[in-house]
């Protein structure tokens, strides 16, 4: 029997190669000998080369007009281009949480979806099929990374592994808490016997609840996130506001202790963006 190579991936997700036994089926299936694949490790988050080119340019385009705004000094703003370094560092974490909290709806969505499959008599095998459709009809395109994940499973169940391993294996990827104890929870019921429809209800009860005050924390303090980036631009506006319409009135600030303010200056404004980010991150 012929060995098979099969590799799934996400864009902008590092890859971890991972191999398993696969049983043939009877009758057989081409490529069903042991196979490696490439999935996605969901616990870290890699920028493209564009991605961090671009990045890393617009932050040293804008630290280059801050400083030379601040001290209208070419050369003294070169020294802060480098700090640009620090945008694709940004971008990279905004990207990761944004993926692990649309992963972490989806896997609702799939819940809910198993829940109802589940309660009609359906097979657990067959209701992980299920949710595959029933997630496409919330994404036409089938670009989520949930669909590809349970196209993963379902392919792996096609190949004769368990459902529990396939499971287990998605669960240690994600690095999430919620998926991890439904793993765990689903591997012991399918080896006792216990109630699988109620053990999925529970469980995406309990997420959606997770989710919904997830969900009213960020509307709370939207405004206050929206102050905030308002108060640290505000300071650059009106220093260039100043440099724009009394440049004699600013001109103090460019020479000797002038720029020792300036500097100091700088430097509150970025503690008081690290301080705001920090006190408006709310872990769940």
């Amino acid at each position: 029997m012929k060995q098979e190579q099969k590799t799934v991936g996400l864009k902008g997700m590092s890859k971890r190669r991972i191999s398993f036994k696969i049983r043939a089926p009877a009758g057989g299936m081409k490529g069903a000998s042991a196979a490696g694949e490439e999935l996605p490790d969901y616990t870290i988050y890699h920028l493209s080369r564009l991605q961090y080119m671009l990045a890393a340019g617009v932050g040293g385009i804008l630290l280059l007009g801050i400083g030379y705004l601040f001290y209208h000094n070419w050369l003294i703003a070169l020294l802060l281009v480098p700090g640009g370094g620090y945008a694709p560092r940004l971008l990279r974490d905004y990207l990761w949480k944004r993926r692990r909290t649309a992963l972490n709806l989806q896997f609702k969505q799939t819940l809910f979806s198993l829940s109802s499959s589940l309660s009609a008599g359906r097979s657990v095998e067959n209701a992980f099929r299920e949710a595959v459709a029933d997630l496409q009809m919330l994404d036409p395109e089938g670009g989520s990374d949930m669909i590809s994940e349970l196209n993963i499973i379902c392919a792996r169940l096609e190949y004769g592994q368990p459902i529990e391993e396939a499971l287990h294996d998605f669960s240690q990827r994600a690095g999430m808490e919620d998926i991890e104890r439904f793993a765990d929870v689903f591997s012991v019921c399918k080896r006792t016997g216990g109630d699988l429809v109620e053990v999925v209800r529970r469980t995406s009860t309990m997420i959606g609840e997770k989710l919904d005050i997830q969900q009213d924390i960020s509307v709370s303090i939207a405004q206050k996130k929206f102050e905030a980036k308002a108060l640290l631009i505000s300071p650059l506006i009106m220093v260039m506001f100043m440099s724009l319409t009394a440049g004699d009135y600013m001109q103090p600030m460019y020479t000797g202790a002038g720029m020792i303010i300036s500097t100091l200056s700088l430097a509150a404004l970025f503690l008081c963006y690290l301080w705001t980010t920090k006190i408006m991150d709310i872990p769940l």
